[in-house]
């Protein structure tokens, strides 16, 4: 189409001035539409491990399981960037949440706890929710997005234009000191609705809120979405019981602990313990000790039958998107914090460098990029999804943060956009390695631990704490090597076989060459 031509001086004036009124008016036109910037809507989940639907294969995280209900995100994941081997940088909520929202490392943000406060013991960084406000977007906020409490100085307000919505859970609270797990009837769930059906309902009031602005370009937003579930406690409706009856519930293949591991490697699972029924049983939680085999698999079932919560929970608020005519200008993503043992190697939660602790879900839809679906199976982190959203919706990108400076930098990233991979998600180019870290003897030791395509290598140091944040490589404490070729479940420690020696000596020099060094090549 051709939208200026010559002007005819000898030509009818009404005529010569329509046209300059129409050519005004489409500039204008072109003009809003192309300032015209795309929403974000930012899903979270706690405690979810990649169990779902559209996982199966290498990439789940348990051969014994049964058939998951997961429709909502297998449907995102079908017209998302999903990313099969994304990895948290530690798996536990504050940490991972801080990582992730602040795209920087552990050892940057120097939060390794569910205490800390990233502004008071890192530095000033500019967050993901806080960017986006900066940049002109409404961002908003609700259910568990930063760690609550004193690890966020309640949320990190400076990351939302409005105040923070948490959902009403006295009625519900005092379950969770006695029950790991509840099967909630439907005349229940009416008079006290769940707290993630409260955050759910608030979200799709929120979406109708923000609709009109958003539609017309006069303010995106960012809606930050967390629910709950399935952290313990496994509260969920009966009726997601029923997607899976208890004879199709089956106990783990491996519920010991890997021959050969370190002691410094096991988590006691206090987290589990603690609850009024499983404390009755006395468990230790020592390793290679066990719960019974049928509270085993009683805590399966309530956990998938949780997750299956979350994704219909899911499934309401991207429906209210796309009933309101938000779905084809809107970033949508989805991440669980970190993974979550189910009594794989007898462990349960969190709290490791296991494989099932820190490989968790993460996909992202970018409207006319990624809408027939992309899955990868290339290492990412979840440090590289605040380059990615920010890339997505055509911001100003994020530096790689300086060597040494990194706290001293407010916004700048130690992640690697995940944009490239939409191309080509067999990237020969892309990063080799992901990285995580667990602490343990009250931050004294630090377990660091690399995953390459095929080996999951780990060091136990010393480390030392403030003002340095460093480990001692020299004063090694104990060491892992899984094969991921030959024992997908990680059972045997091969670092104690002198066969393997040379493998343990260059992925020892990878380890400390840090991530830095495993940069994709564009980044060097």
């Amino acid at each position: 189409m051709q939208i200026f031509s010559t002007f005819d001086i000898n030509g009818d004036l009404t005529m010569a001035i329509s046209r300059c009124l129409f050519v005004a008016g489409l500039f204008v036109m072109l003009t809003c539409s192309a300032a015209k910037k795309m929403n974000v809507l930012f899903f979270v989940s706690d405690d979810m491990r990649p169990e779902l639907a559209s996982y199966l294969g290498p990439d789940f995280p348990s051969p014994v399981h049964p058939n998951m209900h997961t429709p909502n995100l297998d449907v995102l994941a079908s017209m998302s960037l999903v990313l099969k081997r994304a990895y948290v940088q530690q798996a536990v909520c504050s940490p991972s949440r801080t990582s992730l929202l602040t795209g920087r490392r552990p050892d940057t943000t120097h939060v390794y706890d569910l205490v800390k406060y990233f502004r008071k013991v890192g530095g000033n960084f500019t967050t993901i929710p806080q960017y986006f406000k900066q940049n002109g977007y409404m961002s908003v906020g609700m259910g568990k997005i930063f760690h609550p409490g004193s690890a966020s100085d309640n949320d990190d307000p400076i990351s939302w234009s409005v105040p923070y919505y948490h959902a009403n859970r006295s009625f519900w609270n005092p379950f969770g000191h006695e029950h790991s797990w509840l099967s909630v009837n439907e005349s229940m769930q009416k008079e006290y609705p769940l707290p993630d059906q409260q955050i759910a309902q608030h979200a799709t009031e929120t979406l109708k809120q923000l609709a009109p602005d958003a539609k017309s370009g006069k303010k995106p937003f960012f809606l930050g979405v967390g629910f709950h579930k399935p952290h313990l406690p496994f509260i969920a409706p009966e009726q997601f019981f029923d997607f899976y009856p208890p004879e199709d519930i089956r106990l783990p293949d491996n519920d010991y602990a890997p021959v050969g591991m370190p002691p410094v490697a096991w988590s006691s699972y206090g987290e589990l313990r603690n609850y009024g029924d499983i404390a009755k049983l006395n468990a230790s939680g020592a390793i290679n000790s066990t719960l019974p085999p049928q509270v085993i698999k009683d805590l399966r079932r309530a956990y998938y039958s949780a997750l299956s919560f979350t994704d219909t929970l899911i499934g309401t608020v991207m429906n209210e998107l796309k009933n309101l005519g938000l779905a084809d200008n809107t970033i949508i993503s989805f991440w669980g914090d970190h993974g979550w043992q189910l009594g794989e190697h007898g462990e349960w939660c969190k709290h490791t460098n296991f494989e099932d602790a820190t490989h968790a879900p993460m996909m992202v839809h970018i409207p006319g990029k990624t809408d027939k679906g992309i899955a990868t199976d290339a290492l990412t982190e979840f440090v590289d999804l605040f380059p990615t959203l920010v890339e997505a919706a055509g911001l100003s990108p994020l530096e790689l943060c300086p060597e040494g400076k990194s706290t001293e930098t407010i916004l700048c990233r130690e992640g690697t956009s995940l944009m490239p991979l939409i191309d080509d998600p067999n990237s020969k180019t892309w990063k080799t390695k992901a990285f995580s870290q667990y602490p343990r003897e009250n931050g004294k030791i630090m377990g660091y631990t690399m995953r390459t395509d095929r080996y999951r290598y780990t060091e136990w140091v010393e480390f030392e704490g403030a003002p340095k944040y460093k480990p001692n490589w020299s004063a090694l404490n104990a060491t892992e090597l899984y094969d991921h070729m030959t024992d997908p479940e990680e059972n045997h420690n091969l670092a104690i076989d002198s066969s393997s020696h040379s493998v343990v000596q260059e992925l020892s020099k990878q380890l400390h060459a840090g991530w830095r060094d495993a940069l994709p090549l564009e980044n060097e």
